[in-house]
């Protein structure tokens, strides 16, 4: 996948996927983050391998929809804002891609109208 260079040194986890799942890039952090996992090893393996059942139905209905799932986590005592779309190319649906930021566990929150 032809990539712009910025989301190499992005301090947040890219991974995109092909419309099957099949994992097509990901970039330092995201090698970095899923690095017992196999990091950049995962390119080429299908995402859905790498999720639950529960986490695989999720997957199937943004990709069917094209709705996005967002939600944050907490690992290691770091949360996570996660942040899962497609992505499309001439309107056709090509993909996932996902984005995991790290986030402080307290942060302010603007209302702006």
């Amino acid at each position: 996948m032809q990539k712009p260079d910025w989301m190499e040194e992005f301090p947040g986890a890219i991974t995109v996927t092909d419309d099957e799942g099949k994992i097509i890039y990901m970039n330092k952090k995201a090698a970095q983050t899923f690095e017992a996992e196999g990091g950049l090893a995962l390119i080429g393996r299908n995402i859905m391998d790498c999720h639950r059942l529960e986490s695989q139905e999720k997957i199937k209905k943004i990709l069917e929809s094209g709705k996005p799932n967002i939600y944050t986590i907490e690992k290691k005592g770091q949360k996570k804002l996660i942040f899962q779309t497609v992505w499309t190319e001439a309107g056709r649906v090509r993909g996932l891609v996902e984005l995991s930021l790290e986030i402080p566990t307290a942060m302010p929150h603007f209302v702006r109208d």
